[in-house]
């Protein structure tokens, strides 16, 4: 294929999958903002004044990062997950298995669907903290290289969940039992350093731990963790799951059977 077909051919792709979650658009960018909302009402503007300020920063403005960040891989993951599953349940994953599209493309354009949707939801609900605090980015430039990998990394993540699940099931048990308990744990309401030792050196295995911060400096200016390794950790996990994902697709695991 020459370079025009594979442009197209990731673009159709990628119109698709936005096509997708647009046309249920209630249901895939509404619910962010209102969970977000309570969170912002409950635990900023009812409990934070308790807790007073984190970093520097009143408790409402410490979370923002952390619940802009957390909204961007949820919904990123679940639009991968979810989309790949949904054609392998249908059978149309085959009729674009046999087209002569490179799975790299295929792949790639099942990420990019996924990273829009997820960093759609993180501007809104980056607008809805506007009306609950004041909101000033530090970096822009850092802030959207850290949503962009952060969001690749989840996409491929959603991908390989999607390929190994054989129900509808299989593709909630991952976020519902390793995904979220690992955002909660990752530094979103509170900073690594209040834990006592022991559990700040289990907390480090936590590779969100690594996102929200890198996040979280690139709005607010603070993280617990050098920028530089939280960025380092991020591309690392890009390329592994990125070759590892396509080994997969290129072997024909879980769809050819």
């Amino acid at each position: 294929m020459n370079r025009k077909t594979i442009w197209n051919s990731f673009c159709t792709l990628l119109l698709r999958e936005i096509d997708r979650f647009m046309r249920i658009w209630i249901q895939t960018l509404v619910p962010p903002i209102i969970t977000i909302s309570l969170y912002f009402l409950i635990f900023g503007a009812l409990i934070g004044p308790r807790i007073g300020t984190m970093g520097g920063f009143d408790y409402i403005q410490f979370m923002v990062p952390g619940l802009v960040i957390m909204s961007i891989i949820s919904n990123t993951y679940a639009n991968v997950s979810s989309s790949f599953f949904g054609m392998k349940f249908m059978r149309l994953i085959e009729d674009l298995l046999v087209t002569p599209t490179p799975n790299w493309v295929i792949l790639c354009g099942f990420v990019a669907g996924g990273v829009v949707r997820g960093l759609m939801v993180g501007v809104l609900v980056m607008v809805t903290a506007l009306f609950y605090t004041e909101v000033s980015i530090d970096n822009i430039g850092l802030t959207l290289a850290v949503g962009v990998l952060a969001s690749v990394i989840f996409a491929l993540a959603g991908f390989l969940n999607g390929l190994f699940a054989n129900s509808f099931d299989d593709i909630s048990v991952i976020p519902t039992f390793v995904l979220t308990p690992l955002i909660y744990l990752g530094g979103i309401f509170y900073s690594v350093d209040l834990l006592p030792d022991i559990w700040r050196n289990i907390s480090y295995i936590n590779p969100i731990l690594y996102i929200v911060n890198a996040f979280r400096y690139g709005v607010l200016g603070i993280s617990d963790i050098p920028v530089g390794t939280s960025i380092a950790a991020l591309l690392v996990g890009v390329a592994l799951l990125f070759s590892f994902s396509l080994w997969m697709l290129n072997r024909g695991t879980g769809i050819r059977q």
